[in-house]
């Protein structure tokens, strides 16, 4: 083995020193050599490797180590025949002089060459053989241990910590020598990160002290935040070794910079975490930081001491570990009279009892001296420091390793065989080392992984205060590679059972989005999905299907409520009011020319033509009910045919009228003969033949685009969703709704047209002037809906007003020619019937004797064998019967 040329002036150096060479250490002679690093005493101030002793750190610790060894000798088991010994050393928390006291440890595997070196004499040196060291156990802090196992791994020495928890550590290509009886901090990250997100927080700072612990720690934690992507760090804080005046306030001023982050994840050792609390009890802010501390806060009470109220809440974290009850007895039963083998233990005495030994002793301060005769945990506090099973069980692993070893080597050899005696092979001891499995101190699983770890295994307290004041640590969970939490048992300073907030952003409420802040992923606004948009995701909306809309939360679609017009609507009530008037109307006149079939007024009025512009009128009257009846394919196929069928009767039926009076008064002023297809058979030919081209037109249409129902989603998609509805009708487009009328329309364009043309007839003249009338009328109000029911076509009441407004034309159009071309007929039938009766007497002989009948409103001669109404044209005089100059009309 060798050393590095840098180390070689330091070894030699301290091996040369002043006499007292084990004057700073403990030696415990045995067959087999551990080291020990312990940190007895604390940094030292100003230039000065160590300062004050560390009672329970140091004191306890390597008394835990003499103790296991002190066992381990005794057991008949356990290396039988073999002795183990000890060469423990101070770090005095500092890793430089670490590293320079375990120099020692490797003294024995380098080869001095000493012919160059002689004494006064001219003889040559002698030199002291020093303990051959197989293994440390130790150190205690992450930098110490790291400092030593770069040394340690050059010698091929293995090393077991007790508390050293650095994630540094793990990486077995640097520090293949290293092995622990602890977990590593990145076990301990990730149940802080359990903790953490069991609590529901996903914006924390970090707080760390300088050094391998803290900043590996932190470090750690960090990277495991951005693997699982669930919590954001607001920022990472790191206390300085040498913190300077008011350094404590900054660091709680800075952490108020993000409010919301509350939670503060700390890796410090315990003297930076008092001095943070007292930060932030002088700054006023008891109760607003949720502190989560590292194991090296775990259940102390130093830190807490004076300052219990800012501490409340506090979830800390420590390795699973009990109190071994031996060690308790055997601690509390040292004295300085059997206790000579630590050399610090008369320091410890003084500073345990606060007494003075004699004139020379360590506190020139303290008047008081000690008697020897005090007794550890009946003149003192006593309370067993929290790594000492640790401590027990790093050397229990060194001393089942090397017992697998002998009984692999020296198998039935009673004592170390001469393959163990002269060398010990460290890279075989690290494989037992490493393959050792047992049930330690407090009878917990000891065991190490490939790269030397110990299993992850932690207790979950929170520094409650109960409420007769005290305050304590109490157990509210566990960690074994999954977090167990009782949040029920968690106690917060508000006294609200509800877990403490700290959150960037509070979570968006359903129905809203988060909109990320960039940068900042667990910061963001929320956004509401507005219009049809729900909410797909945390993140994102997306718009419903055409047919949905959202629900009432925004989560998800539910499909859009399907309305028709219904008949209880005022929309319907008022068209169907009329409609029931109007067939009722043109009930009882059909009814009445049916009664009175055979009278003048019937028969003048041309009965054939009647029937059919009263069929037209009640089928106009009838349309209402299929336009407001819940649609199906018979409803559509029904409304097809009969919305311009109607109008078709009437106004086919008036054209072909106004045309028979036209061509009539106009043949007249030309030749006495009579016009042709007068006569009533040629009139319903003329008649039908217009309405089968209506006909026709529907039958085309049906071959074309046969009949069905659709649901309009469009016509009342509102702003608001929630006023959105389909609306169930029958595939008809306004263009073709007009195409269908479009027909009857034009029928009734051309009958006004004819009743202009025949408005000069004398007044005594049949039904010239009531046909004008109507066709005056009924264009009125054909030029009154087309307005009305186009301009409304992108309005939301769409559906009831073009119905409405539909149903009352036609329904107006019907009344105006049942009103105009009917009422007076039925009002003479019914009231006048006198005037119902044909006059029998001679033929007129002058037309100033020409008697006026209401049934013709014409002149008329009439004999009994015929009824006949003669025309006087202005040129014409009839004289006597015998004269012909007259036109033969039969009306009937």
């Amino acid at each position: 083995p060798f050393l590095p040329p840098s180390l070689t002036p330091l070894l030699f150096s301290f091996t040369d020193t002043a006499a007292p060479e084990y004057a700073h250490s403990i030696r415990l002679d045995g067959d087999i050599i551990l080291g020990g690093l312990f940190p007895v005493h604390t940094r030292g101030d100003r230039g000065t490797p160590c300062g004050e002793l560390k009672k329970e750190k140091g004191i306890h610790r390597l008394e835990a180590m003499m103790f296991a060894i002190d066992l381990i000798n005794k057991d008949p088991e356990l290396l039988p025949n073999i002795t183990l010994g000890a060469r423990i050393l101070d770090t005095c928390s500092r890793d430089t002089y670490a590293l320079e006291q375990s120099l020692t440890f490797v003294q024995a595997l380098i080869e001095r060459d000493g012919s160059d070196v002689r004494c006064a004499n001219g003889d040559p040196p002698i030199f002291t053989k020093p303990d051959k060291i197989v293994g440390v156990i130790g150190a205690s802090s992450s930098s110490v241990s790291i400092m030593v196992a770069n040394i340690l791994r050059l010698f091929k020495i293995p090393q077991i910590s007790y508390a050293s928890t650095a994630p540094e550590l793990s990486d077995n290509s640097r520090y293949d020598f290293f092995s622990r009886v602890v977990p590593p901090d990145s076990y301990q990250a990730q149940a802080m990160m359990d903790i953490v997100t069991a609590m529901e927080w996903n914006y924390v700072s970090t707080l760390a002290s300088e050094g391998n612990y803290g900043e590996s720690g932190v470090e750690a934690f960090i990277q495991i935040s951005r693997e699982t992507g669930g919590v954001c760090i607001a920022q990472s804080l790191k206390i300085p070794r040498e913190p300077r005046p008011g350094e404590f306030d900054k660091i709680i001023k800075r952490l108020l910079e993000t409010s919301n982050a509350r939670a503060v994840i700390m890796f410090a050792n315990e003297d930076d975490i008092r001095r943070v609390l007292d930060a932030a009890k002088r700054n006023n802010q008891t109760g607003h930081f949720l502190w989560v501390g590292s194991d090296s806060w775990g259940s102390k009470i130093s830190p807490v001491i004076g300052q219990e109220r800012v501490a409340e809440g506090a979830i800390t974290i420590l390795p699973k570990r009990a109190s071994v009850d031996a060690f308790d007895r055997y601690f509390r039963s040292r004295s300085l009279s059997n206790n000579r083998r630590n050399v610090w233990f008369a320091e410890f005495w003084e500073e345990n009892f606060n007494c003075k030994l004699g004139m020379h002793g360590r506190r020139p301060g303290i008047l008081k001296k000690c008697t020897g005769l005090e007794k550890v945990g009946r003149d003192s506090s006593y309370e067993q420091e929290g790594k000492v099973q640790f401590v027990m069980d790093a050397v229990y692993a060194m001393a089942h390793a090397l017992h697998r070893m002998h009984r692999e080597l020296c198998y039935g050899y009673p004592g170390l065989c001469p393959r163990m005696a002269n060398n010990i092979d460290g890279k075989e001891l690290l494989g037992h080392i490493r393959a050792v499995k047992f049930n330690g101190s407090a009878s917990t699983p000891v065991m190490f992984n490939e790269n030397g770890d110990a299993p992850g295994r932690y207790d979950i307290f929170q520094y409650q205060i109960t409420n007769r004041s005290a305050a304590e640590y109490r157990v509210i969970g566990s960690w074994t590679n999954k977090l167990h939490l009782k949040v029920e048992a968690m106690r917060w300073r508000t006294g609200d059972p509800s877990l403490p907030a700290s959150v960037c952003s509070m979570p968006c409420r359903t129905g809203e989005r988060k909109k990320v802040v960039k940068g900042a992923p667990c910061c963001w606004h929320c956004e509401r999905c507005e219009g049809y948009y729900f909410q797909v995701s945390e993140v994102a909306c997306e718009m419903c299907p055409y047919e949905m809309r959202p629900d009432s939360n925004r989560t998800g679609c539910v499909p859009i409520p399907i309305i028709k017009l219904e008949w209880h609507s005022p929309w319907a009530v008022f068209p169907v009011f009329i409609s029931m008037l109007g067939i009722i109307a043109t009930s009882f006149v059909i009814v009445t020319f049916v009664r009175y079939n055979d009278t003048p007024i019937v028969r003048a009025s041309g009965r054939e033509m009647s029937y059919v512009l009263l069929t037209g009128i009640f089928l106009c009257y009838a349309i209402t009910f299929l336009m407001i009846a819940t649609p199906d394919v018979g409803v559509c196929s029904l409304r097809r045919i009969f919305l311009g069928l109607g109008m078709c009767f009437s106004y086919a039926a008036l054209l072909t009228k106004t045309n028979r009076i036209h061509r009539i008064f106009e043949q007249g002023k030309k030749s006495v003969t009579a016009p042709r297809f007068i006569s009533p058979a040629s009139q319903l030919v003329i008649t039908f033949s217009l309405i089968s081209v209506q006909l026709l037109g529907v039958f085309v249409w049906f071959a074309v685009d046969p009949p069905h129902i659709v649901v309009d989603y469009g016509e009342q998609r509102t702003q608001d969703p929630m006023a959105a509805r389909g609306v169930l009708k029958c595939d008809i487009s306004d263009l073709s709704l007009i195409c269908s009328l479009g027909y009857s329309i034009l029928l009734m364009v051309t009958c006004t047209v004819y009743a202009i043309k025949t408005r000069g007839v004398p007044e005594t003249f049949n039904e010239a002037k009531p046909i004008g009338f109507t066709m005056y009328t009924t264009c009125i109000i054909w030029l009154a809906f087309i307005p009305i029911f186009f301009g409304t076509s992108q309005s939301a009441e769409r559906m009831y007003i073009q119905t409405t407004t539909l149903t009352i034309s036609l329904s107006l159009s019907a009344s105006v020619s049942l009103g105009m071309l009917y009422m007076p007929k039925v009002y003479i039938i019914l009231f006048h019937p006198e005037q119902n009766i044909p006059s029998i007497g001679s033929l007129c002989q002058t037309a100033v004797e020409c008697s006026i009948s209401l049934i013709c409103h014409i002149c008329i001669c009439c004999t009994e064998a015929e009824f006949v109404c003669l025309h006087f044209l202005p040129h014409l005089f009839v004289s006597d019967q015998k004269t012909h100059f007259y036109m033969k009309l039969n009306l009937e």
